[in-house]
């Protein structure tokens, strides 16, 4: 039962198990993070951009120089 036991102490393979499940969730909620800010600052841009589409008047160049030549 001793040998056991000591055995059983100098095992590191759970460690190394456990270093490996600490790194993923670590790039894990990483990557969460920066998805959350970019999609924040996107939407905030989209909404920056209609507002300042939505104010501008569209003008056909087009068929006002026709209008005119006639």
């Amino acid at each position: 039962m001793m040998k056991f036991i000591k055995n059983f102490r100098k095992d590191e393979d759970g460690a190394v198990t456990v270093d490996w499940v600490v790194l993923t969730a670590a790039v894990v909620g990483l990557a969460v993070a920066a998805y959350s800010s970019i999609q924040t600052q996107t939407a905030q841009l989209a909404g920056e951009i209609a507002t300042s589409v939505n104010g501008e008047a569209v003008v056909d160049t087009a068929l006002s120089t026709a209008a005119t030549a006639q």
